[in-house]
């Protein structure tokens, strides 16, 4: 005889606040207003939700724990006909685990502890979290559901013990960060699951920045048959509804929502976006200030800011030297009148005249060099500081992943700011983020795209006077940082040994500035900072590259 039951399940893809236990805690029970309105019966968030993602070193703190059980007990106190699935960190019997929990009708319903922890590239789950190794499959609306949480779909384990113990719809919890290209990966996954048990899963994702990662939402929903039939906005907060149906053995789901995949270049944009609003409005700045030398990378920083902040709260500031071009003055300007944030000019030359005035003595006899290049960057970088102090708002670094890999940048002059908006950005990919930028209107003057790219430290400078051009540094930077191949493997897929020797011995002898330079946003698959982690003082390849 066969036999049918019914859910209306919605995804609750929102953005929180890490460590803001009750104001997260507030956002789920809006959600679930809202639920009530949609007449949904099932509202499932992210991982983690109380606490957001990732807590780090706050799962630390014994005190977290006590808010996490009040805001728990909020929850089931407040929450009655609709069944919410979230996410939090519990303490057992001295060991921490990463849960999910249905709250319905007053109560925790059921709780499930999460198997696969992740310990790669961003992930430091193992820090914290003990491994659960149980299924949890139950009843709801006669749907046997079953929970997972994030890493536990990329390994087939957690679904197969879901499968055997009678699962018939599979709820994903996820905090799965931005990366380009990292939507598609996460269909693969599904499909790889679906293929082991065809099962359908519901996949809710995370929203928003959190220092240097961003979360780009893309919840989605894989069915019986493998077919994508949802997929939520990227970097959009929303409610998005599900119509399960439980045909004899079976579980089909219908959505109104499946936006189609967006392109990596349109994607990575938005996460830039989205990684400055947060970052900016959640640690209390009025605004952001920029230092526009009129070259496409303070451009481009630029647009994204007034993007991501409004044009009245971001400050553009060109600080021409003795050697910055009047075009360069112009085109900041022009930057500045076309997305309508304010700007000033504040010449450093009467600055940089005082320092070399102070040092005359102690330079006595010694040639001109690097040092009066950099003595101008660290001038700029002393008055946006002062700006920021004064106005509240934080100063945007608008170095590129290319420059900061080989050290083309001064330690407390250009690299002095909170936030490093294109720090995992490439100078080849900020090229094409500047056209996509400019698709409906141009924002950024074709001259600054297309002028030889500068640094306007000394007379007639040029960034290849000092670098290999940029579609060769990027293709090798590509394979030495991201990928770990060695010199000699990037020699020998055709690159010229020299340059493969001086770029790679430039990328290790500048971690010490890495280190000091501003958190910035990660977009590609391994990013400066605690997705790539080496010595400042190692002596490993140095003899090799002499």
């Amino acid at each position: 005889m066969e036999t049918t039951e019914s859910l209306r399940l919605g995804m609750a893809q929102v953005n929180l606040l890490v460590g803001d236990i009750e104001g997260n805690t507030r956002k789920v029970l809006s959600c679930v207003q809202q639920a009530q309105q949609q007449q949904l019966q099932l509202l499932v968030f992210p991982e983690l939700t109380l606490t957001g993602y990732p807590p780090e070193d706050l799962l630390l703190r014994s005190g977290l724990y006590t808010r996490v059980e009040q805001a728990l007990q909020t929850l089931c106190a407040e929450i009655g006909d609709v069944g919410v699935i979230i996410g939090y960190p519990r303490q057992i019997d001295g060991n921490i685990y990463n849960m999910a929990g249905l709250i319905h009708h007053g109560k925790i319903v059921t709780e499930y502890q999460k198997q696969c922890l992740p310990n790669y590239s961003v992930f430091d789950e193992k820090r914290y979290f003990t491994a659960g190794d149980k299924a949890c499959v139950f009843d709801y609306n006669g749907i046997p559901l079953a929970l997972t949480i994030c890493e536990d779909i990329w390994e087939s384990q957690p679904l197969q013990r879901a499968a055997d113990a009678g699962a018939r719809l599979i709820i994903n919890l996820n905090a799965s960060p931005f990366q380009i290209g990292k939507s598609r990966e996460r269909e693969q996954v599904l499909a790889q699951r679906h293929a082991e048990n065809a099962l359908p899963i519901v996949y809710a994702n995370l929203l928003g920045g959190q220092d240097e990662l961003v979360f780009d939402g893309q919840s989605m929903v894989m069915d019986r048959y493998g077919n994508i039939v949802s997929r939520a906005p990227a970097f959009t907060e929303g409610i998005y509804a599900l119509e399960c149906r439980l045909q004899d053995d079976h579980v089909d789901i219908s959505s109104s929502v499946c936006e189609p995949p967006q392109e990596d270049v349109a994607s990575v944009y938005q996460a830039l976006v989205m990684g400055v609003r947060d970052y900016i409005n959640k640690n209390g700045f009025k605004g952001a200030v920029i230092g526009l030398s009129g070259g496409i990378d303070s451009a481009l920083t630029l647009a994204i800011a007034v993007d991501a902040l409004g044009p009245e709260r971001v400050e553009g500031v060109s600080m021409p030297s003795r050697y910055t071009m009047d075009m360069s003055i112009e085109d900041a300007q022009e930057e500045a009148r076309i997305l309508g944030s304010n700007f000033q000019v504040i010449p450093i030359e009467p600055v940089f005249k005082s320092f070399l005035k102070s040092l005359k003595d102690e330079f006595r006899g010694l040639p001109a060099d690097t040092t009066e290049e950099n003595i101008q960057a660290r001038c700029r970088g002393v008055m946006l500081m002062a700006i920021s102090n004064k106005k509240g708002k934080m100063v945007l670094t608008t170095g590129n992943k290319s420059e900061m890999a080989v050290g083309y940048a001064t330690l407390y002059g250009d690299m002095a700011g909170g936030f490093c908006v294109l720090k995992d950005v490439p100078k080849t990919l900020v090229y094409q983020l500047s056209h996509y930028r400019n698709r409906e209107r141009v924002v950024i003057p074709e001259r600054v795209i297309e002028r030889p790219p500068s640094a306007e430290l000394a007379p007639d400078q040029k960034d290849e006077d000092s670098l290999p051009p940029y579609d060769v540094l990027d293709a090798i930077l590509e394979r030495y940082v991201e990928q770990d191949q060695c010199p000699e493997d990037i020699i020998n897929a055709g690159f010229d040994a020299k340059i493969v020797n001086k770029v790679t011995r430039l990328v290790d002898r500048n971690e010490y500035k890495r280190r000091q330079a501003a958190p910035g946003i990660k977009v590609t698959h391994r990013a400066f900072g605690r997705d790539r982690r080496y010595p400042i003082t190692s002596g490993f390849g140095r003899f090799d590259q002499e």
